[in-house]
This record gives structure tokens, C-alpha cells and sequence, in this order.
């Protein structure tokens, strides 16, 4: 078994039809799944932290076979009939309770959201790598939720992908589908935290709300939160960004790896 500590990434999500999609995002997508599985070897599993299971508590699933939610209304058939048939591992869930003690609860409620699977459809898009989601509490603030991904961090050397995934800008309520960019604010915000995460300033990630802009770009926290759980994981590992690249008007696709 490669004896590697896992990488730790954040993905940008988007619309729900990037998992349709073949493009430049898609294609770093791919890249980096597949620059991972030649440098690190196959995860034992992944941790996935999705923006779509935001809920009053920290849960982590235990379902062998997890359902694949279709949490998105609107789209066409074609999205409804992408498969990502992922598996659980019982494993993984126990290295998350070790790791994390009484303030997880395991739930499968929940399944495996298209946060989820509309990025690995694209970073390994065989599908042979179980998948656990653990949910994003929205009790947490955010220095909180840094802190409870730095406990993740013994679970990279254990064979195990930390992927979180969601938006450093999302705002679903200014978003301009004939807008192929960014406006102003979710160029100005994106760039901010991306200085930031690469230049290693955790706080000021942490403290995003303290950026004039953060307002407009982070409305609700929910799809920014995964990235601060990551933070938190990567311990002080170096990153590097991807997919630095903002559309719809008001939403930002951009990625990070550390360790990497």
C-alpha cells in the first residue's frame, strides 16, 4: 500500500451540469485525479464534505451501498440519468468517529449530493473508490469548523482523500447564466482568498467575513465552509490553486490541493 499521506482538495461545484459538461474545468478536474492516482496510489476511500448536506449537526454516513441524491430541480433528463454507484466503507466512518469522538453521530439520512458526485464523475469517474460524506454543521462558525477539520488530518496518513466541495463565491440569487465571467466583487473576493490560501494566511481565510466584498460573494455559508474544513485538514501543508476561474456572474469555480 502506498504509504503516501493523502493529498487534501477543495472543488469548486457550480451548476449541477458541469457533471455533463467538457471543458477546461472538467478537464482539471480530470487532471488532478488523475495526477493523484499516479503520484499517491488509489485512496483507501474518500472523505467527501459537500456544501449540500448542511444540517444542525456533525454526522458522518454508514450506508454500504449510500444512496446518490438528485438534489437539483429543473435541469434536463440527461443530468437525472448520470450514475456515480459509490460504496460505502465502514472503515472510513470509524476513523472518522476515532478522530472526531462524541460530536459526530453517525446518519444516513442523507446520500451521496450532487456536490458530491458531480465533481468525481470527473476525478474518477470509474466509481471504485468508496465515498463517506460527513455533513457540514451550520452550528459551526467558522474558526469552529477550521478546528474540526484540523482532527481530520491523521486520516491522510491512513490512506484516506479529504475532498471537499462547494464555492468560494455562491450566490445563487445574482446569478447571470448568460454571464460566461465574473463581475467585479466575485473576482475581487475569489482573489482575495486565493492569495490567501496559497500565501498560507489561515486567518484570513478564516475571517473571509471581514472582506468588504464577502456579503455579495458569501451570502450563506454553506458552500464556503467545506473549504475552511479542508483548511483545517491540510495542516501545513503547501497548496496550490485550479480552476481559478469565476462564471455566472456571481459564482467562482476555483480549486486547491495541499500536499500535492
Amino acid at each position: 500500500m502506498n504509504k503516501k499521506r493523502m493529498p487534501v482538495i477543495f472543488s469548486g461545484h457550480g451548476s449541477p451540469m458541469i457533471a455533463l459538461a467538457d471543458n477546461e474545468i472538467t478537464h482539471e478536474m480530470k487532471r488532478i485525479g488523475r495526477e493523484l492516482a499516479e503520484t499517491y496510489g488509489k485512496p483507501k476511500a474518500i472523505l467527501a464534505i459537500s456544501g449540500h448536506w448542511y444540517v444542525d449537526g456533525t454526522y458522518v454516513q454508514n450506508a454500504a451501498r449510500p444512496e446518490q441524491i438528485y438534489d437539483m430541480y429543473g435541469f434536463p433528463k440527461e443530468l437525472y440519468e448520470v450514475k456515480y454507484p459509490a460504496v460505502g466503507s465502514p472503515d472510513l466512518t470509524r476513523a472518522v468517529q476515532t478522530a472526531l469522538g462524541s460530536s459526530v453521530s453517525v446518519n444516513d439520512s442523507w446520500g451521496i449530493d450532487h456536490g458530491t458526485w458531480t465533481v468525481l464523475v470527473h476525478m474518477f469517474p470509474e466509481a471504485d473508490i468508496p465515498v463517506v460524506q460527513l455533513s457540514v454543521n451550520r452550528r459551526l462558525s467558522g474558526a469552529e469548523s477550521f478546528e474540526l477539520g484540523r482532527k481530520l488530518y491523521g486520516l491522510r496518513d491512513e490512506g484516506y482523500l479529504i475532498l471537499g466541495s462547494g464555492n468560494v463565491v455562491h450566490n445563487l440569487m445574482l446569478v447571470d447564466w448568460d454571464n460566461g465571467g465574473g463581475t467585479a466583487a466575485a473576482v475581487r473576493f475569489n482573489d482575495f482568498i486565493t492569495d490567501a490560501v496559497i500565501s498560507g494566511r489561515k486567518e484570513a481565510v478564516v475571517q473571509y467575513g471581514m472582506h468588504p466584498d464577502a456579503g455579495y460573494a458569501v451570502p450563506t455559508p454553506d458552500h464556503f465552509l467545506p473549504l475552511l474544513y479542508c483548511l483545517g485538514a491540510a495542516g501545513d501543508d503547501d497548496a496550490a490553486a485550479f480552476n481559478k476561474v469565476c462564471n455566472l456572474g456571481s459564482m467562482a469555480m476555483t480549486g486547491y490541493v495541499w500536499g500535492f
